[in-house]
């Protein structure tokens, strides 16, 4: 929590600990740490200088006076310096250098889109190599404020599958839009259908098409990243990276088109399934019958009181039992009730 204020681990430790208590020497910081006492006295004196702690006073520390401490009869306790006086300075520096950096982001941003225009148009950058495609599409990821949109097509080259899940779990945590469109061949791994079922879980909009054209992912519509084919870089992976264009309005557009016509995916205890189509969900005359058949009432009293065939009855169970994919009525109960059918 601390080294976000330029505070290292040790010093944090020894700071933590002396919070707990009203003074301390370092010795007993040291026993309280696991640090050596010559390395807490040194954080103590460092703290100190930077107006953190303080030497605490004779009442406070319980010392016969000053005089014992510089002689050695008592060591040297510390107090904290209360946090609200002590570490606000520190915030503001922080805050500080955070603007000054997003500043020089975006003076270096619109310099090199000023030399690329001369070059490239300032749209699109080739990538060549396992490590700089994988590194770029982390910095799409992780520098997502708003909004990410994936394309899932084949199996992972560049990126492997488990070294998304860090930014993927960064960018939900800060409450980026994470949509997704996957090809239906992606998910026939195990090991895919595994790591898609917890991303879903964690907040992934995940849909499904029969094909796609291209992998991408897109970035707050600012940014996107499509692979090229490794026949043109000499077998080594590449993508290019798209800036703000009619090019990456284009692809923008193309992903909304494929998310509108996908299928929805749900998750279930047995993996990722797509979400049933309207006629693959019961009809209200068909769950008349099986709430009829849950309580226990027989077909041909079921078919009596819905004033139905028996023959009628039993066709509406069947396509209960199919829609289900169940072989017995006791499985159709229990897929009713998870599904949530009554």
């Amino acid at each position: 929590m601390l080294q976000a204020l330029g505070l290292g681990p040790a010093e944090e430790a020894i700071y933590t600990a002396l919070l707990a208590r009203p003074t301390a020497s370092a010795q007993d910081l040291a026993r309280q740490t696991g640090l050596d006492k010559a390395e807490s006295m040194r954080i103590l004196l460092d703290l100190a200088a930077r107006g953190l702690v303080a030497v605490a006073t004779e009442v406070e520390s319980g010392a016969l006076d000053s005089a014992d401490c510089e002689a050695g009869l008592r060591p040297a306790h510390y107090r904290l310096t209360p946090p609200s006086v002590a570490l606000a300075p520190l915030l503001v520096e922080q805050r500080n250098a955070l603007h000054q950096a997003e500043t020089a982001f975006s003076m270096l941003t619109e310099q090199y889109r000023s030399t690329a225009a001369h070059t490239a148009g300032g749209v699109v950058e080739v990538v060549v190599g396992v490590e700089q495609v994988a590194h770029r599409f982390h910095q799409l990821q992780r520098g997502a404020q708003r909004e990410l949109l994936v394309f899932l097509v084949g199996a992972p080259i560049a990126v492997p599958r488990e070294d998304t899940d860090t930014s993927e779990s960064s960018a939900l945590d800060r409450g980026v839009d994470f949509r997704v469109v996957a090809d239906k061949n992606y998910l026939d791994s195990h090991d895919v259908v595994r790591d898609v079922r917890a991303a879903v879980t964690a907040g992934v909009e995940l849909r499904l098409v029969d094909s796609l054209p291209l992998k991408m992912v897109v970035s707050d519509r600012e940014r996107a990243m499509v692979p090229l084919d490794m026949a043109d870089s000499g077998g080594e992976p590449s993508a290019i990276v798209v800036h703000r264009s009619g090019l990456l309005t284009a692809l923008v557009h193309l992903f909304e088109k494929e998310w509108a016509q996908a299928r929805p995916m749900y998750t279930s205890a047995t993996g990722v399934r797509e979400e049933p189509a309207a006629d693959q969900q019961p009809t209200e005359e068909e769950l008349e019958v099986l709430a009829l058949l849950l309580a226990g009432i027989s077909d041909r009293r079921a078919a009596s009181q819905l004033g139905l065939s028996i023959r009628t009855v039993e066709r509406r169970i069947r396509r209960l039992m199919d829609l289900a994919g169940v072989e017995s009525r006791l499985q159709l109960g229990w897929h009713a009730a998870r599904a949530g059918w009554l």
